[in-house]
């Protein structure tokens, strides 16, 4: 991977497995890992779902934006909450330091991991059901993956033993092996 691109990022669905797919591969790679919800808490100095309770869930997500926008790591897995897609600017400036990884998960496996997805901090407009979540972000993260690694019947470990074996052939600049 050239110098600009000498990141990870994961993206998908609350409950893809980002994080513990991420520490995997940090741990693989020899990387550092970054859970930038986590970030994000340190920074505002409140949960995520406070911060959508006191700000509302615009504001969370302009919060979100900011945060990811202005990381500046070298040589990480970065894990962002599966609202980042929202962000242009964080997923433009995630394009541009990295290589963007799709953990994609089918509704049905998402609906048996999640539990109460307020406690969860997940960005989810009023009315809004987890299925319409779901069918409004897959075109967000598909448009902004490089790589698409599918989960289906797949542990933590052959996730990262898959998406290894890719990015040792991935050639960021040009989008393929």
């Amino acid at each position: 991977m050239s110098v600009q691109h000498n990141n990870i990022i994961l993206i998908g669905m609350p409950a893809a497995g980002k994080s513990m797919a991420g520490v995997l591969l940090a741990k693989r790679l020899g990387y550092s890992f970054i859970d930038t919800d986590i970030v994000i808490q340190e920074q505002e100095g409140r949960l995520l779902k406070e911060i959508i309770a006191q700000d509302g869930l615009d504001g969370f997500l302009a919060i979100e934006n900011r945060v990811n926008a202005g990381l500046t790591p070298v040589r990480a897995v970065i894990a962002p909450g599966g609202s980042v897609i929202y962000g242009r600017e964080a997923m433009e400036h995630f394009k541009e330091i990295g290589t963007v990884v799709y953990l994609r998960v089918t509704y049905e496996a998402l609906e048996a991991r999640l539990g109460d997805l307020k406690d969860r901090g997940v960005a989810l407009r009023d009315g809004m059901t987890l299925l319409d979540l779901y069918n409004e972000r897959v075109p967000l993260y598909e448009k902004y993956a490089d790589i698409t690694i599918d989960e289906a019947g797949k542990s933590a470990g052959d996730v990262v033993d898959e998406l290894r074996g890719i990015l040792a052939g991935w050639d960021p600049r040009c989008g393929r092996g």
